[in-house]
């Protein structure tokens, strides 16, 4: 089972492994900057689109910073979600560990 909080390196070695990425950042935020492994689902989305994201694997959420993704998570684990973790610090934090994104150019 993943830790509530994944650093940006912990949370790549669970990619690695199966885990997904959804990005609960606005469609605008995605596009400037985003995981390629990523899907985006808004945090105001979350509820409405549970169905698409998978109970049977480790799920990461991700946001600018954070603190949405922790929202998410909150709600995600009310719906009976149990494999879910926060990126901690967020698309900021992976961008600094020098992970890969995918930039508008």
């Amino acid at each position: 089972m993943l830790p509530k909080n994944l650093s940006p390196q912990e949370a790549q070695g669970h990619l690695k492994s199966g885990a997904v990425l959804f990005d609960v950042r606005e469609p605008d935020e995605w596009k400037e900057m985003h995981v390629e492994a990523s899907t985006l689902i808004p945090l105001d989305d979350v509820g409405d689109r549970a169905a698409e994201i998978p109970r049977d694997r480790d799920v990461i959420l991700l946001c600018r910073s954070g603190r949405r993704s922790g929202l998410a998570q909150k709600k995600l684990e009310t719906l009976g979600f149990d494999r879910v973790s926060n990126l901690t610090g967020g698309i900021i934090a992976w961008h600094d560990a020098g992970l890969p994104v995918v930039a508008r150019t």
